[in-house]
């Protein structure tokens, strides 16, 4: 039996397309419902997440999406957005 041939990490990066490479990217740099509070109020990592979307859709070839997100990320830098209520409690009454 042969060994099997193993990938470096840097060839696997090789060889993904753009659009792989940026859904990793977005998957990565995305605010799971657990960091929610953790993460509301840091606008970097805002702006971190809506940027990495926007390169998903640009990359797919949908501009107009893209483009909302790139403005998401500009308010949240340059502070024109502020943080939403946690999407887990729902409107309070």
């Amino acid at each position: 039996m042969s060994p099997m041939s193993q990938v470096s990490p840097a060839e696997s990066l090789q060889s993904a397309s753009s659009l792989e490479l940026a859904q990793v990217l977005a998957q990565q740099l995305s605010i799971t419902p657990s960091d929610w509070h953790r993460l509301k109020g840091n606008r970097q990592a805002q702006a971190q997440q809506q940027l990495a979307t926007a390169l998903v859709f640009l990359l797919n070839n949908q501009p107009d999406e893209a483009l909302a997100h790139i403005n998401q990320a500009a308010g949240w830098l340059d502070r024109s957005i502020s943080p939403l209520p946690c999407p887990g409690h729902g409107p309070k009454n």
